[in-house]
């Protein structure tokens, strides 16, 4: 399956000195989970009977085009000192390096699952740059679209040569309700398999937070800001915001918690992104959570209990866009329409490095060999790997041609 893999990693050490051996490892291997993912995605063989952390979205997991060969080459290494839920870093030296051998080494289709932190003009964009030499040599490259949604003008990888990939949902949803005092039972959505035994009392995270969290992040669950002495045994609703989704799980279970409701944000909306939680959790949309404020609001004694997710099939809506999934216009040049398509990038099951948990959190003991993601890196490798099939029907077609296919 994986035909080749190397490793780039002078720009890293130029700018943070070697490799800290226990962040990473100093050659191809995958520590982190996220490129073990995106290359199954695109080209994992067909595995029966295999599971998210909790049995979720069991059955048969395929790649996209499940006979296509793996070439790897890994430019991204994680960032000293910091847990790897904050992601990686790229540096252009690197990526280049690692795309210019790709395209001298013969690969057909180039998978890059990486955006930049704003958009680049063409001259400044390395990935784009390689991407036009590969194009010349009838090299497809498709790229993520980038994750900073809903803001327009945000997305990643806007060269017209690209196949630039939005996110969109599927029709699998895990339904994980929340009951509350009152009898009203709210639908959210959970990867989390823990069972709650009992109602238990229900508080708001800005109602519970230590003195001097500043006024606007006191309900989002911050590392640090909750009081355990009011927060133990009790269930507490977190807003989405600053800080990582399963990062406020952790607060809410270090301040002695026993259940978590993560609410969306008003930008957020109806896109509900699910983690593997460290305790009994359930996430909200924007309405529903706006519901679960006025309740606590509205009794002296909230009480409420948290359900373990479960899978469920022919969810609709669907496919609707992810909140997070970056928005054109093209700010680089606004001629070029982009994203050019979208793919499922919410809540998608692939295969997940063993060196890493679930959740990336450096205090998550747990170990998967298959895990459920969301980004846009997760929709750019379902178009390579439809991409892969075309070209193995139509080995004579341009890149241009299965673009255009793909889109149309």
């Amino acid at each position: 399956k994986i035909i080749g893999a190397r490793y780039y990693v002078k720009g890293f050490q130029n700018a943070y000195g070697p490799v800290n051996a226990t962040e990473d490892y100093l050659s191809p291997r995958d520590i982190d989970g996220h490129g073990t993912h995106t290359a199954s995605t695109a080209a994992g063989r067909q595995v029966s009977d295999v599971a998210a952390f909790g049995g979720f979205a069991k059955g048969t997991a395929s790649g996209g085009a499940p006979l296509a060969r793996l070439a790897i080459y890994k430019a991204c290494w994680a960032i000293p000192n910091q847990p790897k839920a904050d992601g990686n870093t790229c540096f252009d030296e690197d990526m280049l390096a690692a795309l210019d051998d790709a395209i001298a080494d013969g690969v057909h289709i180039l998978s890059v699952s990486i955006g930049t932190a704003k958009p680049l003009p063409f001259e400044h964009d390395v990935i784009g740059l390689a991407a036009l030499e590969a194009a010349k040599r009838n090299i497809l490259v498709v790229c993520s679209a980038g994750n900073s949604g809903p803001a327009p003008g945000t997305l990643s990888n806007p060269a017209p040569w690209i196949i630039t990939v939005g996110a969109s949902s599927l029709d699998r949803a895990f339904f994980a309700p929340v009951k509350l005092g009152n009898g009203l039972k709210l639908i959210g959505q959970s990867v989390t398999p823990y069972k709650m035994k009992k109602m238990s009392p229900l508080v708001y995270a800005g109602d519970v937070v230590v003195p001097g969290v500043p006024q606007n992040v006191t309900g989002q669950c911050l590392p640090g800001s909750l009081d355990p002495n009011k927060v133990k045994g009790k269930i507490v609703v977190c807003t989405r915001g600053a800080g990582l989704r399963v990062g406020k799980g952790l607060e809410v279970k270090r301040a002695g918690g026993v259940g978590f409701v993560l609410a969306n944000a008003k930008a957020n909306g109806n896109e509900i992104v699910c983690d593997a939680h460290l305790l009994p959790a359930t996430a909200l949309t924007y309405d529903s959570g706006i519901k679960i404020l006025e309740y606590i609001n509205s009794t002296k004694n909230p009480m409420a209990v948290v359900s373990p997710g479960r899978t469920v099939l022919k969810y609709k809506p669907a496919p609707f866009m992810a909140g997070f999934t970056s928005r054109g216009p093209n700010v680089v040049d606004p001629n070029i329409l982009k994203p050019d398509i979208t793919a499922p990038g919410l809540n998608i099951l692939a295969a997940w490095s063993e060196a890493s948990s679930p959740s990336k959190l450096p205090e998550d003991k747990r170990s998967v060999k298959y895990n459920i993601y969301s980004g846009t890196s997760m929709s750019c490798p379902h178009v390579s790997g439809a991409a892969a099939l075309l070209k193995a029907i139509h080995p004579d077609w341009s890149i241009a041609a299965i673009k255009s296919a793909l889109m149309t």
